[in-house]
């Protein structure tokens, strides 16, 4: 019980509310204090107002030459207060007791306050009054404070015990706070753990309620997604270069022991020493690839991004492989463009490169009489960039497999290629902030690229 008060305690959630907790209590003290001020100072002039007023009403009973109407009037009053809460007081100029339940002495004339000793009446209360002069007469009129300070202790009470409970409510609505933030950080930091010790594929539960909580795990989760695709992406590529490096590697072996067996009986090697330089252009081209993709996933190109236009990028691409697919036996068709413009931001290199890569696996992989097209369209605020063919395509469950690092079609490995084109495709692709999808054209392969349109 200790440990989860001290926890509480250190939560952040819980001092907040605390805090806010503390300055709402602080608030409504002050609003309190300035209530009771208001209340009291209201009560004081009602107060005034009453024995004013009874003042009134007894000396219009006094006429000239007429002491007696008044002295009654004031011993009806008198009896009328036994508990001593109102008093009335007529002397004469000596100061002598003419009429009421106490004798007024020493006080001066117009508002004042004094504390009475009187029989029946509690030690040291205090009384309002008010004198004035009738006639000849003295004339008192006092009312005791003990309902007005009564009202005053009540309302303190009050706000006493208001305070009391807004306290109590804001520590235990902080703790039921604190405690259920507590819980999904707990969660958040219960995942990270996971993730430290490897589990890639642990993820922060989600309440659903759309707070700034569920948003920041919503990001996280996506970091992780991200992480664990990039983890899984090198395992991949760690196996696919130990199964499809090993090959070009065991066969330069082979070469160069052939080589050196030659050598040893004078028999010329020029032959295989050609041969292991192509194997070794290919092996070097595969690393190539492989650090390209790295660096553009690092983002380091994005500086060099500018406006520049899709349509003259196919357009350019049309023209350097048109003659390369007719000495092939296939078709490429001139770009299909909508008229508009066609701009992104983005790396025109890389760019070219893309659409390289894509025209060059429909050249590679399909058979003669195929017909390539490239195409830009419009749709909303992005571009649409595709390659289409209508060769054999890809099988459904193989299109994502593709963009894997050095993966391979079965019967694709047969063909040149190291398997890093549609890696370095993708690469270039996230880059650019687009999205690649792969569609079945019935017969053949489309290849769409999803660009963001360049801001005006």
């Amino acid at each position: 019980m200790t440990g989860t008060w001290s926890r509480l305690l250190r939560s952040t959630p819980f001092r907040l509310a605390l805090t806010f907790g503390f300055l709402f209590m602080l608030a409504f003290v002050l609003s309190g204090a300035i209530v009771y001020e208001m209340m009291s100072a209201d009560l004081a002039e009602r107060l005034d107002e009453t024995i004013k007023e009874t003042y009134s009403v007894v000396a219009a009973t006094y006429t000239e030459n007429d002491l007696e109407d008044l002295v009654t009037t004031i011993e009806s009053h008198a009896k009328l207060s036994p508990k001593k809460e109102q008093l009335f007081s007529l002397t004469d100029p000596a100061g002598n007791h003419l009429a009421g339940n106490f004798t007024a002495a020493g006080l001066p004339e117009g508002f004042s306050a004094f504390d009475a000793v009187l029989p029946g009446v509690p030690p040291d209360t205090e009384y309002r009054a008010f004198s004035g002069s009738i006639g000849h007469y003295s004339l008192t009129v006092a009312f005791s404070l003990s309902d007005t300070e009564e009202l005053e202790t009540v309302a303190m009470m009050s706000f006493g015990w208001a305070t009391l409970i807004i306290t109590g409510l804001a520590v235990a609505g902080g703790a039921l706070l604190a405690s259920r933030v507590q819980r999904r950080l707990d969660g958040i930091a219960a995942t990270m753990v996971d993730v430290s010790h490897g589990r890639l594929d642990t993820r922060i539960p989600l309440t659903g309620t759309g707070d700034d909580i569920d948003i920041v795990s919503s990001q996280v989760n996506a970091a992780l997604d991200r992480l664990s695709g990039l983890v899984e992406g090198m395992k991949q590529v760690s196996t696919n270069i130990a199964h499809d490096l090993k090959t070009p590697l065991n066969r330069l072996q082979m070469i160069l022991e052939g080589a050196a067996d030659k050598s040893t009986r004078n028999e010329d090697v020029s032959d295989d020493l050609a041969d292991a330089r192509v194997e070794g252009y290919q092996i070097n081209e595969t690393f190539d690839a492989l650090l390209r993709i790295a660096q553009i996933e690092a983002g380091a190109r994005k500086a060099r991004f500018t406006d520049v236009d899709l349509g003259e990028i196919l357009q350019t691409i049309a023209d350097i492989y048109s003659d390369v697919a007719e000495d092939d036996g296939k078709l490429l068709s001139p770009p299909l463009l909508d008229g508009t413009a066609d701009r992104i931001h983005g790396d025109r290199e890389l760019l070219t490169q893309m659409f390289a890569n894509l025209v060059e696996n429909a050249l590679r992989h399909c058979p003669p009489g195929t017909t390539i097209t490239l195409s830009v369209t419009h749709q909303g605020a992005r571009i649409l960039a595709g390659v289409a063919d209508n060769g054999p395509g890809i099988p459904a469950d193989e299109r994502e497999k593709v963009f894997q690092r050095l993966y391979r079609l079965d019967h694709s490995r047969s063909t040149p290629g190291s398997g890093l084109g549609l890696s370095l495709v993708r690469a270039i692709a996230d880059l650019h902030g687009a999205s690649i999808t792969l569609e079945d054209c019935r017969p053949g392969l489309a290849v769409e690229v999803s660009f963001p349109m360049a801001a005006d």
